[in-house]
């Protein structure tokens, strides 16, 4: 009845938590992006129908190719870094045996930064659209994508676990990157960077630490609100750049 699904890059430290968190589906489908460490092994002797397939930043073409790979009417997409706890699970099952025309199910999703579980910021608001009947829609945006899917949508109250990046280390490194692939993006779609751009890292900060109570987490949603600050003026930063490089600007 449902199909989980899982893009992978050199993720060993986190695939074991995250398949045995989804063993309950009837389907587990990892696209791995040519990791050269133990993701795929783990993966496999879990059982999990591993496909190699190279990223090549488009997120959204990754996930329709795996999609296509899915055999079940339901389609679960989990990231490496995540888990479906009980309580999630038990509301997915319930979910996907009622006959009503729902198409699609947003889920919260709650994060556990550098030891502790923020419960403010923008991460406490997030709600993602992963859960959806197979030929429902597609997904949309290389960067930051988007499920479209048609038809009616409800959201589940129990959220998925995140343990994204451990250490501040790979935090930063997963910054670094993330922030390329959007100034890429955004220099495709045409978009420049004007006087307001360059104020937003600061609304940023202003909006998780101030607006969506981020400083009742402490030094880490202090902490949290820089890093989502930098990243956005990483964003902007590198956009600049690659307009002066190949767009012409002086």
């Amino acid at each position: 009845m449902i199909t989980v699904v899982v893009l992978t890059k050199n993720e060993e430290s986190n695939i074991e938590r995250c398949l045995k968190s989804i063993s309950w589906s009837d389907e587990i489908v990892v696209v791995d992006d040519q990791s050269t460490d133990l993701t795929v092994k783990i993966a496999e002797d879990f059982g999990a129908k591993v496909y190699q397939r190279k990223l090549e930043g488009d997120f959204a073409s990754q996930r329709n190719f795996a999609l296509q790979k899915a055999v079940e009417e339901w389609v679960l997409f989990v990231d490496a870094d995540e888990e479906v706890p009980e309580g999630l699970r038990q509301e997915i099952i319930n979910a996907i045996k009622d006959p009503k025309a729902v198409n699609g199910f947003y889920l919260k999703r709650k994060d556990y930064f550098l030891g502790k579980w923020l419960g403010y910021g923008e991460t406490a608001s997030v709600r993602l659209l992963r859960l959806g009947r197979k030929g429902a829609g597609e997904w949309q945006g290389k960067v930051d994508e988007i499920w479209e899917i048609r038809g009616t949508k409800k959201t589940l109250r129990t959220p998925l676990l995140h343990y994204p990046h451990p250490t501040l280390t790979q935090f930063l490194e997963s910054i670094n990157e993330r922030s390329t692939l959007n100034a890429r993006r955004f220099y495709e779609e045409g978009k420049r960077v004007s006087f307001f751009d360059w104020l937003k890292p600061c609304l940023k900060f202003f909006q998780n630490y101030f607006l969506r109570l981020g400083f009742l987490d402490g030094v880490y949603g202090f902490v949290f609100a820089v890093l989502m600050s930098f990243h956005s003026f990483l964003v902007r930063g590198k956009l600049y750049l690659i307009w002066r490089k190949e767009g012409g600007w002086k």
